[in-house]
């Protein structure tokens, strides 16, 4: 199945529609033509690629969820050869709209982050929006597993789980935290560290931040 979706993601059917013969994709997989026609039909099942047939021939394209799939297997391929790397995510410091000093200050997340990061976060988050280019970076955080900070429950409400990385900013020992539930949008990056970074680090809204993130 992967073997299909790469080589149709090499002749670029993640970004449009294109024209593949059931015999020519049999020759690129090396396999019969009854069985590269089985396998196109199987993703097509599972909801993998998009196929119209007309008299003009075969137009395939991989869908999202298709693309999801390579994506994944790309990540795997990225943990096999690169484990331990270090990423930088870069974005725009930008105002929050104050959850995250709520949120860190609250006991059960607190604790979990002197026990779990080494460090009593600073109640606040410094908050940087991210472009398009970065957000692959951030994507790739949803993928690796993280420091899981748990979720749990007051008598007035539960709060949710929480994934943090160790990084670093311009020497700031520090975290990215990814909350299970939050208000802000997936461009929007979370970091908390034992100091106010914008005063140690003299930072303003729409100034630009390099974060090492540690996998």
């Amino acid at each position: 199945m992967i073997e299909i979706l790469k080589q149709l993601a090499l002749m670029d059917a993640t970004r449009s529609f294109v024209k593949i013969s059931s015999k020519e994709l049999a020759d690129k997989i090396n396999q019969s033509l009854q069985t590269a026609a089985r396998k196109l039909k199987d993703l097509e099942d599972k909801g993998l690629i998009e196929r119209v047939l007309d008299k003009g021939g075969q137009f395939i394209a991989i869908n999202e969820k298709g693309k999801k799939v390579l994506y994944k297997e790309y990540l795997d391929y990225k943990k096999i050869f690169e484990r331990g790397e270090n990423i930088i995510i870069t974005g725009k410091a930008m105002s929050g709209v104050g959850e995250g000093r709520y949120y860190v200050s609250l006991e059960g997340y607190r604790k979990q982050f002197i026990d779990k990061l080494n460090f009593d976060p600073y109640p606040g988050t410094l908050n940087l929006k991210l472009n398009k280019e970065q957000l692959y970076f951030r994507r790739r955080l949803d993928e690796e597993d993280g420091i899981k900070i748990e979720g749990f429950s007051t008598k007035d409400r539960t709060f949710g789980e929480v994934k943090a990385f160790r990084c670093r900013i311009n020497g700031i020992e520090g975290a990215v935290v990814l909350p299970q539930r939050t208000h802000y949008p997936p461009d929007v990056l979370e970091v908390i560290a034992p100091v106010r970074i914008r005063d140690v680090l003299e930072i303003k809204d729409g100034d630009t931040v390099n974060v090492e993130v540690i996998l």
